[in-house]
């Protein structure tokens, strides 16, 4: 199976495929020879394949196409040639269904007129088969990807990534491997919310995630996509689901351009707990009461008042929830880690001065550090030896160092939500969203690491309303770049060779090079390069043309 990305792709498809037939139409005073049908037809799936974008093994592309389409054939009238026949088909997550609540997409297959064999072994081999058709024509081997989950979203931001794949990645990358799904809210609606189950199990099992900005709808939304209901962000599901212990949110840098820090700045935001999941009730006059059940223990049973208290006024916002704190020492273990690998200072912000509640966290980040760290901080020359306790920073105080420390070259932990509002303001002291990554990491039962990147940004609505009216438009795709190639980079290093993995993030380094000279020389977006710079498809291109450059 061979899935394409639109509609478009597959016209593209039938010219090529055209021009592919006048080329090899035979007459009866000139046949061609068994060997010349064979090139043609090599020939041709290579047409097929430059003009499809090599037939992106994306899954999810087409998100509203029509529920049939009659089957198409190129008729070879006797000459040689492959031909694509295709019929749309529903697909839920990762896996072939007929339900009418499952995810669309349009799958082909591919038919030899020399041998008459129909490929149906798979969307994967059928796919291999189309890249490696690609690379024949470039004389250059397909760079194959390891597996990974690819979870695409909507809007403008789907647009350009969807751009990315196909000029920039589909030319050097066999991403056969990857597992597609479409977290756009029209499938989630459409697959009663299955599909985002599908990501979480298959993340789960490869380790390695890019996914691209989503909308957790308004009820305006609600209305105008035609939803079912409003489904809230999927964000909740991956973190339990990944078993995650943090969002790193890190500034992004370009050699030559000054955004906001020098040097990098670090951030490890706790990813479960806190206000985000808490149950709450307006009540009225009365008492409250709070009460636990253990499960274990010698209480175990018994009913334990936690707190009560008189509600004297005549309405009141009942709130309660949980900070979890069994997974703060894989936390603190892998912020120490980073901030070794990048050479900076660590900090850790609380406010348990007065929400006494929060004093676990710091007490378990302390010890991990004094035990395990301190030392290899000293011997880096990071910190000095009499400068080498761990520091704390009130929360409010690390608002005002996020400003006053422009230097960078340190790094903060933080509970949930004061990590939340602390990388709003970083991202803004160093430019915008999308100059910060964004990547929740879990860990497994192995104790390897489950990691997911993401644009810290949103789907950017009011740019795509305006592409879809006709105007141009000038998106810098650097922030969802940078989460595309850590996820490559990071299922490289999980699932590769070293030998692959040097290769892997050699390519993804050349795309990163390339956007930084381009953004130095005055040629990126305009969010950079002022009124001047380029539009999106102009940078897009740019990038896409450097590529070339360097495969040829």
């Amino acid at each position: 199976k061979i899935n394409f990305y639109t509609l478009s792709s597959i016209m593209a498809a039938r010219r090529a495929i055209a021009s592919a037939k006048m080329m090899t139409t035979t007459s009866s005073s000139s046949p061609l020879s068994s060997k010349t049908r064979t090139n043609a037809t090599k020939s041709i799936v290579t047409l097929v394949a430059s003009s499809s974008a090599s037939f992106s093994s994306s899954a999810f592309a087409q998100t509203t196409p029509p529920l049939s389409r009659n089957n198409h054939n190129n008729r070879n009238n006797g000459s040689t040639m492959t031909s694509f026949s295709g019929t749309w088909t529903r697909r839920r997550g990762a896996h072939d269904v007929s339900s009418s609540s499952s995810s669309r997409c349009f799958t082909a297959t591919a038919t030899s007129a020399t041998t008459g064999c129909r490929r149906r072994s798979g969307f994967r081999e059928a796919s291999s088969v189309i890249a490696r058709s690609y690379a024949s024509s470039s004389e250059k081997k397909l760079l194959v990807a390891a597996p990974m989950v690819y979870v695409a979203g909507e809007e403008m931001t789907k647009y350009v990534m969807d751009l990315v794949k196909e000029k920039w990645i589909a030319p050097a990358v066999d991403t056969s491997k990857w597992e597609h799904f479409d977290l756009s809210a029209k499938n989630r609606d459409e697959t009663n919310d299955q599909v985002l189950k599908d990501v979480v199990t298959a993340g789960f099992k490869l380790k390695a995630i890019f996914k691209e900005p989503t909308i957790t709808p308004t009820a305006d939304q609600v209305k105008r996509l035609g939803l079912k209901k409003t489904w809230g962000s999927p964000n909740g599901a991956m973190r339990r689901g990944w078993n995650g212990i943090t969002i790193s949110r890190d500034t992004i840098h370009i050699d030559g351009i000054e955004l906001g820090y020098k040097g990098p700045v670090l951030f490890e935001r706790h990813a479960v707990g806190g206000e985000y999941a808490a149950g709450w009730k307006n009540v009225g006059r009365g008492t409250l009461k709070t009460t636990f059940i253990p499960k274990d223990g010698p209480d175990a049973g018994k009913e334990i008042v936690v707190d009560e208290r008189e509600c004297k006024d005549e309405i009141s916002a009942v709130v309660t929830y949980d900070n979890a704190y069994d997974n703060v020492h894989n936390l603190a273990k892998f912020f120490f880690e980073r901030c070794l690998e990048a050479g900076v200072k660590p900090y850790v912000v609380t406010k348990k001065t007065v929400f006494k509640w929060q004093e676990p966290f710091w007490k378990i980040m302390k010890d991990v550090y004094d035990s395990d760290f301190k030392a290899k901080f000293i011997a880096q020359k990071i910190v000095a030896e009499k400068d080498a306790e761990l520091v704390h920073l009130l929360s409010d105080a690390a608002t005002m160092k996020l400003v006053q420390w422009t230097q960078g070259n340190f790094g903060m932990a933080a509970h949930n939500y004061d990590g939340d509002v602390l990388t709003d303001e970083l991202a803004q002291m160093h430019k915008s969203p999308g100059f910060i990554t964004s990547n929740l990491v879990g860990v497994a039962p192995d104790g390897t690491y489950i990691k997911e990147f993401e644009a810290s940004h949103g789907t950017v609505t009011d740019m795509d309303e305006a592409r879809l009216r006709g105007e141009e438009t000038s998106l810098n795709p650097l922030g969802m770049v940078e989460g595309l190639i850590g996820a490559m980079n990071h299922a490289s290093f999980t699932h590769d060779t070293k030998e692959n993995h040097k290769k892997m993030v050699d390519f993804t380094t050349s795309i990163r090079n390339i956007m930084h000279k381009l953004f130095r020389e005055g040629k990126g977006t305009r969010d950079l390069s002022g009124p001047s710079g380029a539009t999106t498809e102009q940078f897009i291109d740019r990038v896409a043309n450097e590529l070339k450059k360097n495969r040829a």
